[in-house]
């Protein structure tokens, strides 16, 4: 899961990449409102934190840009501003959240999990997929209740196929969510190739139906 976080307190900003970065998010960090309208435009991310006051713009405005795009992100207001109208002004704008700070990172952390369970997962910390299950919590994955033994990005695909089953999903869209936009698209084909052909045999060897569809010229479709 790629996550933006847009503070211009950079020993801060770069405080909560390194922690959630422990937690196996891919974490871009950008300083200035420009930038991050430059990063939302060019990559996608399941969460974007937000703090209000930016030396090129307000949080707020930013918050309105993500709404009036339809940019799927989740917000999270990160905000010195602990104020009651400042808050109704930002979960009107759009928020999904408001955290004061300073804040506890543990708690940060809990509040992004929770939002991505929301967003993608119906609010729940296991996922069923007929017979196979993931829990979140755990970053476990079963089928038929075996537990199976997939590599980090392998349970990131699988997540994210499951999130978005029954949709066509490009190679492309693959590449900015599980491997943050890989620099070269020929080569993060080939990467996505082989973790999506190696997460197929492991789920099939269980005894999981193949959903992994492929579309020719176009990604994959994870559908039954």
């Amino acid at each position: 899961m790629n996550i933006l976080i847009v503070e211009d307190e950079v020993n801060l900003a770069d405080e909560v990449a390194k922690y959630l970065s422990d937690f196996k998010y891919k974490c871009h960090v950008v300083n200035l409102y420009n930038d991050a309208l430059q990063s939302l435009n060019y990559e996608e991310f399941a969460i974007t934190l937000i703090d209000l006051k930016l030396p090129d713009g307000h949080g707020i405005d930013l918050i309105h840009y993500i709404k009036k795009k339809k940019i799927t992100s989740g917000i999270i207001v990160l905000s010195a501003i602990d104020e009651l109208d400042m808050r109704i002004k930002a979960l009107d704008a759009g928020a999904d959240d408001f955290l004061t700070k300073p804040f506890h990172l543990s708690e940060l952390n809990a509040r992004v999990k929770s939002l991505i369970r929301r967003n993608f997962h119906k609010g729940d910390n296991v996922i069923d997929y007929n017979e196979i299950k993931v829990d979140t919590t755990k970053l476990q994955v079963s089928v038929l209740d075996q537990v199976i033994n997939l590599t980090s990005k392998e349970y990131e695909l699988l997540l994210y196929f499951i999130s978005n089953a029954g949709k066509v999903i490009t190679k492309e869209a693959i590449g900015y969510t599980v491997w943050n936009n890989h620099s070269d698209m020929d080569v993060s084909n080939e990467i996505i190739y082989t973790h999506v052909k190696n997460l197929r045999k492991k789920l099939v060897a269980a005894g999981s139906k193949d959903y992994i569809q492929s579309v020719y010229g176009v990604g994959y479709k994870f559908d039954k």
